[in-house]
């Protein structure tokens, strides 16, 4: 199962092919909230951020970690959850994404690169 580095908008029906490669209903996925790319598929969001940081430049800084549920919608498809989103020096002390700029952003970055 390779990564896939997402930098052109993908349709949802890609996404579910992608889900059911690993864990059939989501898809990890690491975003770069500045380049406003993402990389998705790994096993964990750590092998997608290593994915943009080697092959796209991104800075640990600006990768956030976030599941996609391809089969859900609204609220429920975007779950802020990762390790990778600890981030004390930047005031994220948690594995959610607590600032409110941020979380938005991976929003409207993911509302881009995911097509219905």
């Amino acid at each position: 199962m390779q990564v896939h580095i997402i930098k052109e908008p993908i349709t949802r029906e890609e996404l579910k092919r992608i889900a059911q490669e690993r864990y059939g209903d989501l898809v990890k996925a690491a975003v770069d909230v500045e380049k406003e790319i993402m990389a998705v598929g790994g096993e964990l969001h750590i092998d997608e951020e290593n994915a943009l940081i080697e092959e796209e430049d991104s800075k640990g800084g600006h990768v956030w970690g976030i599941n996609l549920y391809p089969g859900e919608s609204g609220e429920r498809f975007i779950e802020f959850d990762s390790v990778i989103n600890l981030k004390p020096g930047l005031g994220n002390r948690s594995r959610d994404v607590d600032n409110l700029e941020i979380r938005r952003k991976l929003i409207t970055i993911v509302q881009k690169l995911i097509q219905e």
